[in-house]
């Protein structure tokens, strides 16, 4: 974990209640995909926690939706104002379990840490198939921006307005055979995706954090190997050790 100030540079709505922050200073504690930012706003106790969507050297963009008092102030930054960041947090994603064919799963604002992942897999040749789910058209994101990295995209829509109609369970269904699954989402998502799953794999979750670094214990989950911190040993925990 690193505290550093960042500036941002961009800050555009994306889709309904939906934007993309793009922020620029050091980001070199931010070392795989699946870890987040924890941001320091004005006039607000707790920071609010982010996954990062992309980064490379100077440069992170975070997608968050506007969902409360918090993120309603983020929408209405601008370009120019500087942040205070926790950056690097969280463990991320494990790209070397992945085989020749991992398959991506996410729903909603779960699909932007995965772009970033299948950034990095499709850099090092690996053949990715997102499934990514939303409520309906006017919530998709990010589509075309997997499709631009070569992943082969499965859409899904619960209303059937684009793509198969129903959710990521669905667009699983048409991924064919696949080596190792990652996913992020909404809990009762994970949860269908874990059953639905045929190999093992990560699951990213979201968690109501205090901190962020695993100093208040407020985001404690059980699993098979005991209680974890979904912000320091998470979010992403395997397959294997989930207890639902």
């Amino acid at each position: 974990m690193k505290q550093t100030e960042l500036t941002i540079i961009e800050n555009l709505p994306l889709c309904t209640d939906v934007y993309r922050m793009v922020l620029a200073g050091d980001t070199s504690a931010v070392t795989a995909p699946g870890q987040f930012v924890n941001l320091k706003l004005d006039g607000f106790f707790l920071r609010r926690p982010i996954s990062v969507c992309d980064w490379d050297t100077g440069q992170l963009s975070i997608i968050y939706k506007v969902v409360g008092r918090g993120t309603a102030a983020m929408a209405r930054l601008r370009p120019g104002a500087v942040l205070d960041t926790l950056t690097g947090l969280g463990n991320g994603y494990d790209l070397p379990l992945s085989g020749n064919h991992p398959l991506l799963v996410g729903g909603g604002v779960g699909v932007p840490p995965l772009y970033g992942l299948a950034k990095r897999l499709i850099a090092q040749g690996k053949r990715v198939t997102a499934v990514i789910g939303f409520e309906h058209a006017d919530n998709i994101l990010l589509a075309d921006d997997f499709r631009a990295l070569g992943a082969s995209v499965i859409l899904t829509t619960a209303d059937g307005s684009v793509g198969i109609r129903g959710f990521v369970t669905n667009g699983m269904a048409e991924a064919g055979e696949y080596t190792y699954l990652y996913t992020c989402g909404p809990e009762p998502m994970l949860r269908a995706v874990y059953d639905a799953c045929r190999t093992s794999g990560q699951f990213s979750f979201e968690e109501r954090m205090g901190c962020g670094f695993g100093a208040c214990m407020g985001c404690t989950c059980r699993t098979k190997y005991g209680n974890k911190r979904i912000c320091k040993d998470g979010p992403v925990l395997q397959k294997e050790e989930i207890v639902w």
